[in-house]
């Protein structure tokens, strides 16, 4: 009996997250399904009127079905992000006229570096300036006024199909996430209580990662990028600002630059040459082996034929020859 007791408190469990699930996902349907049997209703009591009250609730309720019927339009959520790349007079001035520009429209700079060339004065400054949408035109003409633009560029990205599927899910995973907190407040064993604990944190993670997307989908589309670069304008005359004569330093760090460089390639080439200096190195010397091993075999030989040849020599001479056989004369 426990047992079976212990199944069906499970089997409960189970099917309590199901309706939970089904609830969440079905609430809006069930709302639609109420409303167009309601319609369905009131145009067939309308039809059943006799006279031109009955046409005239025929073509109303006509109107009011191709009104349904019709999808809601939405608003269109765009991502914009320009870059404007400026010669100026003075950076300073013209990044304090970006920053005021940025600002009058209830937008913000989101990021500031500048870099010196020779260590004299402020060159070069990138502004990354964030500007309300839908003052983004205005924006960009008064940005354009700090100097004499070189370059520009934008991008405009279409994200409302994305916009309008995260709120969606959003709104669903909320739903769920709530039935589910209500059916932990009725569970009464502790099976069922972690069962909808762990369906629980699966859905809240999900939410908030949802949750994140759709600010971070918000920011991109209420707020406009422009990334705009000021550069003193005299870098772009001819004659303009001289490099400096390159002291000692600067001639160690070149040759000790032209000496590593020089070392680099020469262990590359080394390094290229090394195998084909093995395999020439083992040919070589198999071949001196060889050689030598056939300049040994007929020296091997020799001193036998000399001593034969003395024996035949000696063998040849004749008493005669031999002075210790020689008689004496007187």
């Amino acid at each position: 009996m426990a047992h079976m007791a212990h199944m069906a408190r499970r089997t409960l469990a189970a099917v309590l997250v199901a309706a939970s699930l089904a609830l969440a996902g079905c609430g809006a349907d069930g709302g639609d399904l109420k409303s167009a049997a309601g319609s369905d209703a009131a145009s067939q009591q309308e039809a059943a009127a006799p006279g031109a009250g009955g046409e005239a609730a025929k073509s109303q309720d006509g109107g009011a079905r191709k009104g349904a019927d019709a999808p809601a339009l939405e608003s269109t959520h765009i991502i914009r992000t320009a870059r404007l790349s400026v010669r100026v007079e003075d950076v300073g001035d013209a990044v304090a006229e970006a920053r005021g520009v940025a600002e009058a429209l209830g937008g913000y700079v989101g990021k500031e570096e500048s870099h010196s060339f020779d260590h004299d004065g402020m060159d070069e400054t990138e502004l990354v300036l964030r500007v309300p949408s839908e003052k983004y035109d205005e924006a960009m003409e008064d940005l354009k006024g700090t100097g004499d633009v070189y370059h520009q560029s934008a991008e405009a990205e279409d994200v409302t199909d994305e916009v309008v599927d995260v709120d969606s899910r959003v709104k669903s995973q909320r739903a769920g996430v709530q039935r589910l907190r209500e059916l932990m407040d009725e569970a009464e064993s502790l099976t069922d209580v972690v069962a909808l604990e762990s369906e629980l944190s699966s859905r809240e993670a999900e939410l908030d990662s949802l949750l994140a997307r759709q600010k971070s989908l918000r920011d991109r589309t209420s707020l406009a990028t422009v990334t705009m670069t000021l550069t003193d304008d005299d870098y772009f005359e001819e004659g303009g600002r001289e490099e400096p004569d390159p002291g000692v330093m600067d001639a160690l760090a070149a040759g000790w630059k032209a000496f590593v460089s020089t070392l680099h390639w020469i262990v590359m080439a080394v390094g290229a040459a090394l195998p084909f200096a093995v395999v020439l190195g083992a040919a070589l010397w198999l071949w001196l082996r060889l050689r030598r091993r056939r300049g040994t075999t007929p020296t091997a030989a020799t001193p036998a034929a000399t001593d034969t040849t003395g024996a035949a020599t000696r063998a040849d001479a004749s008493p005669a020859d031999d002075p210790t056989e020689r008689p004496d004369h007187p």
